[in-house]
Parts: C-alpha cells; structure tokens; sequence
C-alpha cells in the first residue's frame, strides 16, 4: 500500500548518506542486505550483544533493510520498556553522531511537554535538524489515548496493508467464519472437533485460557474459545496446548472490534471478529455437541486496504487538543521484517522454532515506514529542515483506499466506519508525492516555542524545553498561528454561534515555479469556514506567500460536550493537490 514505483529505485540510487538512528532495544541485523546506514547504540543492560526480544531487529529492517527475495515466516509472507534515562542517551548520541532520521517505536503516559522527556530530547533534536518520527501507541480505539505528541514530532498511526493470511472456521452446523492465522503445517485443515469454552473447559477465567485454568480432562483433543485479554496471543494458545487442547479458536471483544491479528501460534488456531464471536458463543448456547474445523488459506493478496487498526491510539491529545494528532498512518498489521534468530516468534520460552523474519504488529511497526520514507526524501531534498518534510508528508497522504472508498476503521460501531483525523491524522503516507508536494508549511524552533506561550505555558516551563533561559513575547499568540499542515479548532459548546477564531499560515512554493493555486474547503458540520485570499499565485520556487481561515460557529445545536466534526482545505494548483485536514470540537 505504499505507492513507490518510480521514486524507490531513484531513491534507493542516493539514500547512501542519510542515516536513520533507532532509540529501541539492541539490534540485531547480522541477516540484512544493508546496515551500514543504520547507527545502532544499545543502551539496555544486557549479557549479550544480540537482540533478545526482537522488537528492534523487526523495527530496524523496515526502516532500513534492504529487500530480501523470498522472505518468509513458514512459508507465508511487545517487550520490555526502556528507562526514560536510556532513552534520553540514545537520542543525544545519535544528534552527536549526525543523523538525519530519528525512529523511536516506543512511547509513554502523555504528560505535559516540560514534564516529558521524550518531547524535550525531541525539541533539541529538531533543532539540530534531526527528524523525529513516533509510534502514536497502542490503546486505541479509546480517545485521547495518543501518545508522542508535540507538535514538532511525526506521530505514526497504524494501518492493514492489502495482504492476508486468512482462515476459515466451519462449525457443525454449517455457519462459516472468516478469520486470520499464521499457523503452518503439513496438513491445511483440522477434522471437525469439539468445542468447548469457560466452563466446558475449565474453571475461573477458563475464557480467557490464562494459566493453569483449563482442564485437561475437559479439553484434551478439542478446540477451545479463548477470549483475548490477561495473557498475550499466543500464550493462550500454548496454554491450549499445554493442556492437550487440539486447537484454538481467538476470540475479539466488541471493543476489539473486526481487528484481525495473524499470529504464528504452537498449534492450530484462528483469530476471529467480534461479530463472528458473539454469533459462535451464542450457538454454543443454543445447544450442545457443537463441533468445528480450521482451515488454512495461505497468504491472500489485494484485499481492501488500507484500513486503520483498531489497536492504533486516538486523538484528540488529551495534553495539547490545538495540534491533531495522530499525524500521519503507515502499515502497521501483521508486518514481515528480520527477526532474531535467537528468539522464538512467540517470545516464548516455550516455543523452540526459531526463524530469520517474523510478522508482527502494532504502531512500532508503522513508525519505521514512516522514518525510511523520510530517508528518502531527505536525500533527495537535503535542505529541507525537518517540519518541511513533515509538511510534505501529511499535505500529500491519501484518504481512499484500493477500492476508491474513504479509508475505513478497523474498530465498527454505530458511529463509526470511516476513519478521522483523530484515527489517521492527515490520511496514509504516500511516498512517491511526498517527495514532490508542491507546497510546505515550514516551522522553525521558536515558531514552537511562541506557540507554547499561546498555550499558557509560563517562561520557566518554556525554557525547560527551549534548555535555556527564555521570555515569552508580550504580544498577543494564538495557538492558531502555528504554521502546522492541519488545523485544530477548539469551540466553547456554550458559546457555539458567537465565537469566531482566525488561523494565519504561510506556505513555501517548492514545486512548480509559475503556478497558481486555488482553494477548495469541505466545511466541518456545525461551522463556517471562509479562507483569504482563495487563490495564491506564484512566480518563482521558493517563494512564500500566507493565508488566513475564518472558522466560525455556525449556530447549530450541539448536543455535547466532546463532540468533534471534520472536514479538510486543499490548495489546487497544476499537478498538486495540498490537502490539510480539519478538526472542530466542542468542548
């Protein structure tokens, strides 16, 4: 899903000089193509050199690996935590040692930026000219769960790409199941089997297959439902096993939703949806002697995609709601990268297989797309600063997926189906236009540093960030002034049709030298949107020229407090469309 064809050789040509630090666990890439751009500094105590846990090596070879023909986990194509100290070690060293990309697949309890580490090495890092990418985290769907989320940092959604490895479940009494599975053997398919679930299968928490609360003798030689929740994946399935379970059936909650996981699991077991959950729970009420098969489909390609990951953190920030994040969405589900040979594809001890790739999933595996990409374009573009290429990033992602449609949500409700900015910030990378965008909105570090005067951070505060002493200016900030490539507006419900707020943005002509733009504005519901002036004309590259957004409440009712509405600004002009979304909330 990451459209290259013609810009990944030429680039592939001239990354060499453009080098990527990875702040994550130790790495090991002894089974790489090309490393020698990667800097790798461990900062994690440990008895050996290699990587333990695998987290790293898979992060490392997505950023930077180079492509290895016929990788493969059987045949088909969340560790320990770092001190904030470490962390803080790795990325001063990788800003001493020069680099241009920094990708941190890690993240914390959000807090505010002068009490947040990460945000304050971040801060130092892009004045050094250093590109900060993030993972947004793994909460979702719940809001304001995003992490990582100052505005000078790329925050990474995650995201399905279009391939599969699916697996049907046919129970007895003929209804069949989609599902997902990494499981591999010489037979594709189990023999019908008994089910059983809770307490059919044993006794407290036989649901969700922990530990030592499955019996033996109630589930030796059948095929158990265990809900997900407690324990990891495939440690249920080995509990499973280790009980004499024939095969396991992976259940979501509705929170869940119809995120579909593939794991490499120690015996056969399929993933199944929330919807297909419910359904196979409720049969086994209805009556008994329920039995059912697995069948395994292999890996599966061109499927709807992409989709946002149910898993991926929520905006708003519930630290800074002026700023949308996340920023940007990559792939992020059921990711193929190098692996640790070392380490099992389970993480378990248990587990004695050891192979070379493994597929993974979760926003770190979304943040090292998103920091190659910058690679790329930072070897192209060797004078943009890093807000620039951010800019060039999020105006340029796309917001339908393969089949035309607006990019859909993993997690379905009632409300929800299509993804928003608080899911997918400015919609999916897309590389090849990023790489020719035609306008940027370029920041520079005090331009961050008076927006957060706007936000009512006191000088003390400021300059904790800013790592020297610092005064906030005496005239008037708006926290609209940020020259930010998306735009967050924050409404009083009480006061819905008598505010009006003013955004100011000035945009750099780094695509065709004699063009002319024109806007176009999808209103957010509720609100007025007017833009001055409607068209821009430029005459030469680089050339700047600034706009003003009149957002205004439209007098509607609104029902809620919390209550966001959404909508998007895009300047036309010759080849390029430079699309920003829009973001209102009530609060």
């Amino acid at each position: 899903m990451l459209p290259t064809s013609t810009m990944w050789p030429l680039l592939l040509a001239v990354m060499f000089g453009t080098s990527i630090a990875l702040a994550d666990r130790r790495t090991y890439i002894v089974h790489m193509d090309d490393s020698k751009n990667i800097k790798l500094n461990s900062f994690d105590e440990m008895t050996q050199n290699r990587d333990s846990n695998g987290h790293g090596t898979h992060t490392a070879s997505t950023a930077a690996g180079s492509v290895v023909p016929g990788a493969s986990l059987f045949g088909m194509a969340n560790g320990a935590g770092c001190a904030s100290s470490d962390i803080l070690a790795a990325i001063d060293q990788a800003v001493a040692d020069g680099v241009d990309v920094l990708s941190l697949s890690l993240g914390g309890i959000p807090r505010p930026y002068y009490r947040d580490s990460m945000a304050i090495a971040a801060f130092g890092a892009i004045q050094n000219g250093v590109f900060m990418s993030c993972s947004a985290g793994n909460s979702g769907p719940t809001p304001s769960t995003v992490g990582n989320m100052a505005p000078w940092i790329m925050t990474v959604a995650a995201s399905y790409i279009d391939r599969t490895f699916p697996a049907k479940v046919k129970l007895s009494n003929g209804k069949i199941f989609k599902g997902s599975s990494l499981y591999s053997a010489k037979k594709n398919s189990t023999k019908q089997l008994p089910l059983v679930y809770k307490d059919t299968a044993g006794s407290n928490r036989a649901e969700f297959c922990v530990n030592g609360s499955l019996s033996p003798s109630l589930v030796k030689g059948k095929l158990v439902l265990c809900e997900r929740g407690i324990n990891s994946r495939t440690e249920k399935g080995f509990v499973v096993k280790s009980a004499g379970g024939a095969g396991m059936l992976l259940l979501n909650s509705p929170s869940e939703g119809e995120e579909l996981f593939a794991d490499p699991h120690v015996l056969p077991a399929a993933t199944l949806g929330a919807s297909a959950a419910k359904a196979i729970k409720g049969y086994l009420m209805l009556g008994k002697n329920l039995t059912g098969s697995i069948t395994f489909l292999g890996t599966q390609y061109g499927v709807r995609a992409p989709v946002v990951a149910a898993f991926s953190s929520r905006g708003p920030s519930m630290v800074d709601p002026y700023v949308i994040k996340p920023d940007i969405t990559a792939p992020g589900v059921n990711i193929l990268a190098a692996w640790p040979p070392i380490t099992p594809p389970t993480e378990l001890k248990s587990d004695k297989r050891s192979v070379l790739f493994n597929i993974i999933s979760g926003t770190s595996m979304a943040c090292p797309h998103l920091s190659g990409i910058v690679a790329l374009i930072k070897s192209v573009h060797k004078d943009w600063s890093p807000a620039a290429i951010k800019s060039a990033i999020m105006t340029s992602a796309y917001t339908h997926d393969n089949r035309g449609h607006m990019i859909s949500d993993a997690f379905v409700s009632s409300s929800t189906k299509f993804a928003t900015p608080f899911a997918f910030g400015s919609g999916h990378v897309h590389p090849e236009a990023a790489s020719d965008p035609g306008l940027v909105y370029d920041i520079t570090g005090e331009d961050y540093l008076h927006y957060l005067c706007s936000i009512n951070y006191t000088n003390a505060q400021v300059t904790l960030l800013a790592r020297r002493n610092y005064s906030c200016p005496s005239s008037s900030l708006q926290p609209g002034d940020l020259n930010y490539p998306s735009f967050a507006v924050i409404f009083d419900a009480a006061k819905r049709g008598k505010t009006t707020f003013t955004y100011k943005r000035t945009v750099t002509n780094v695509g065709t030298a004699k063009v002319t733009y024109r806007v176009l504005v999808q209103k957010p519901k509720g609100v007025k949107v007017s833009v001055e002036p409607k068209v821009l004309e430029f005459k030469a590259l680089d050339e700047k020229k600034t706009y003003k957004v009149k957002f205004s409440g439209s007098g509607s009712k609104v029902t809620a407090r919390g209550v966001s509405s959404f909508g998007s600004l895009v300047w036309v002009g010759g080849k390029y469309r430079v699309r920003s979304p829009i973001a209102v909330t009530w609060q």
